[in-house]
């Protein structure tokens, strides 16, 4: 490696070191959403699946909490830190297809500076692992083209097999293998080799937990995820939610230089055939499907986070290893120049918004629900009531609601979604004694009040209203009700929809 690479490198992983460190600070006082509550309960108690996802995003929070213990650092840290080997993977995968160190850091430079990453990993869901382990897919794919050496698939394997834990999504890497190998010549000999299918073994061993505990519980998970491919209700409506959202989490900048590559690579033909076509399968499969998918049904930003390591080596591309015209030239240096920037303020800026408001002017955002500022306080404000009633256990009506009261109440407190049993399979059952007594009810304030706790108990008062704020604003209010006098098992284990 000469004085100027290694000059690149070594700044590179100065930027990128200094971008994961800003993400654990940010980590550390940004009170965590309902999601991650939710997954942060799962964490306590892993399995080889759960209703709505593989296991791959509890063990990543329960290393977490196992670092940093049960906080919000805690819970994220880990994710944050996986950024750092996605990062290598990113940096190797583009320099071995596109060539030099300065492909190789702009692309994990970039997948640094995007929403996807910066966000995704901070804030830990099924993505923030999907993403790294996608990195990986790809920096193990380009390693078998590069090498030709049969051995790189058993890497390929596991790579798919810790995206298949991760998310179900995972999948259609299987069909965008295939069609590479299929659509490049000299790739093709590959069918004939054992290797690509010992490969798959790999990936089967590592997701066969997830099949064995969906086996036990009636296929519930992939009935669930698996089932939203089909269209019941047309509403193309959603198609046209897809580029504005993936504009903001590719960040503006990343996205032009992206589309710019994508260009490239598929009628200017820059690059090698197989590298190419490499980052066009891996990208397109899966968009192929969200497109389908929006057919019918919204579909998530945070969902595309498998195609985004290709994406972002063909941004890299465009940025530094495509022969533009003048015009076009100045666009990609333009947008190179300034995307770090940008998507660093972007990221800052969202971070000061989902903890303050301030720049909505306290005004509610697409933050104010799913972050959980003011948790803490209504937390303190619900245990105080708990305590002069005597209840001795908390009951919720959502897994959200369930997953904040379980992290922000004092450790060991028995908090319990009273309906939905599914998302709790893999919990010991609660102490018969505890559901005995007196209860609370903790849920949003109804006009209708609770018919079903009405039916349920033989008496139901509503002993206090709190809000939840951040800064001056009421983002919701809760009723608290004491429960008394129950009529039967207090837990709703009516089967799910799914398998009804």
């Amino acid at each position: 490696m000469g004085g100027a690479d290694a000059r690149i490198v070594r700044n590179t992983a100065l930027v990128i070191v200094a971008l994961v460190g800003l993400r654990l600070v940010a980590a550390a006082f940004t009170p965590i959403t309902f999601d991650e509550a939710y997954y942060w309960m799962w964490s306590k108690n892993l399995a080889g699946g759960y209703y709505d996802h593989p296991p791959m995003v509890a063990y990543v929070i329960r290393a977490g909490t196992m670092i940093a213990g049960d906080t919000e650092l805690g819970v994220r840290v880990f994710s944050i830190l996986l950024a750092l080997p996605m990062s290598y993977a990113i940096y190797r995968s583009a320099a071995i297809l596109f060539g030099g160190a300065r492909v190789a850091a702009t692309s994990a430079i970039l997948l640094n500076v995007t929403m996807m990453a910066s966000v995704g990993t901070l804030i830990v869901t099924p993505d923030a692992p999907l993403l790294v382990a996608s990195s990986f897919v790809l920096f193990f794919l380009a390693k078998v083209l590069e090498t030709g050496r049969g051995v790189w698939w058993l890497a390929v394997g596991a790579a798919v097999g810790a995206a298949l834990l991760s998310k179900y999504t995972a999948m259609f890497f299987g069909a965008a293998i295939l069609i590479w190998l299929a659509a490049v010549p000299k790739l093709r000999h590959w069918f004939l080799s054992p290797w690509p299918y010992l490969g798959g073994l790999v990936a089967f061993a590592l997701f066969s937990p997830v099949i064995l505990w969906n086996a036990d519980h009636q296929w519930v998970s992939f009935v669930k995820q698996l089932g939203r491919a089909k269209i019941e209700d047309f509403r193309p409506v959603f198609i046209a939610e897809l580029i504005p959202t993936q504009i903001a989490f590719a960040t503006p900048l990343v996205f032009i230089l992206g589309a710019m590559g994508l260009h490239a690579l598929t009628w200017r033909r820059a690059g090698a055939l197989a590298s190419r076509v490499l980052i066009e399968t891996l990208f397109w499969t899966i968009v192929v499907y969200f497109v389908w998918h929006s057919l019918h049904a919204r579909v998530e930003a945070n969902w595309f986070a498998p195609v985004y390591p290709p994406f972002i080596v063909a941004a890299a591309a465009a940025a530094n290893f495509v022969q533009w015209q003048p015009r076009a030239r100045r666009l990609a240096d333009f947008c190179l120049r300034w995307a770090a920037p940008v998507g660093i303020v972007m990221f800052a800026a969202l971070i000061v918004q989902a903890n303050t408001g301030w720049l909505s002017g306290y005004r509610r955002d697409a933050t104010v629900r799913s972050v959980g500022v003011g948790w803490r306080e209504l937390a303190a404000e619900i245990e105080a009531v708990r305590a002069r009633s005597g209840a001795t256990c908390v009951l919720a009506q959502d897994y959200g609601t369930t997953g904040w009261l379980a992290f922000y109440l004092p450790r060991g407190t028995c908090v319990l979604q009273q309906n939905q049993r599914i998302r709790w399979v893999n919990m010991p059952e609660p102490d018969p004694k505890l559901l005995a007594g007196k209860l609370i009810s903790v849920d949003e304030l109804r006009p209708d009040g609770h018919p079903a706790l009405d039916e349920l108990f033989a008496k139901v008062t509503q002993i206090a209203q709190l809000q939840r704020k951040r800064g001056p604003l009421v983002v919701e209010t809760y009723g608290i009700d004491l429960l008394e006098g129950a009529k039967g098992d207090v837990l709703d284990r009516s089967p799910p929809p799914e398998v009804r």
